[in-house]
């Protein structure tokens, strides 16, 4: 019975949307750069020469492009639109799309090599997924 009186009687206080801005600013980001370098890919604009592909049987730069679509801006820009709305499912949004993020620049590196824009996504991955997780109790 106390139980019940203490539960009914306590403030309903709305949770704390930490880092809301900072994540809905970079998922944002990662979701334009993300589209605009699948089109930049898929449309062979500012692509890579074919022969870093060549050995999987590719011959433009189209499949990549739709993976990189696929893998990074969509799920950013959902991520970017569940904490404009502030969505209790923000920080697992921005984890996965953090995570997938990971999965995309790894698949990368044998067949470019390792630049600086990776590296620099890479940290801004990384920088999300750590606020995210800092974020994930208060959501």
């Amino acid at each position: 019975m106390t139980d019940q009186i203490m539960e009914s009687s306590q403030q309903v206080v709305a949770p704390s949307r930490r880092h809301r801005r900072t994540l809905l600013t970079m998922e944002s980001a990662m979701a334009v750069f993300g589209l605009g370098g699948g089109i930049m890919l898929m449309s062979g604009h500012g692509a890579p020469p074919v022969a870093a592909i060549a050995s999987l049987g590719l011959s433009s730069w189209v499949l990549p492009g739709v993976w990189l679509t696929a893998s990074v801006a969509i799920p950013s820009a959902l991520a970017a639109y569940l904490a404009l709305r502030g969505s209790q499912w923000t920080p697992r949004a921005v984890m996965v799309a953090s995570g997938l993020l990971a999965v995309e620049l790894l698949v990368q590196i044998p067949f470019l090599g390792v630049n600086g824009l990776q590296a620099a996504m890479a940290l801004i991955g990384g920088t999300a997924a750590a606020l995210a997780w800092q974020a994930r109790r208060t959501w």
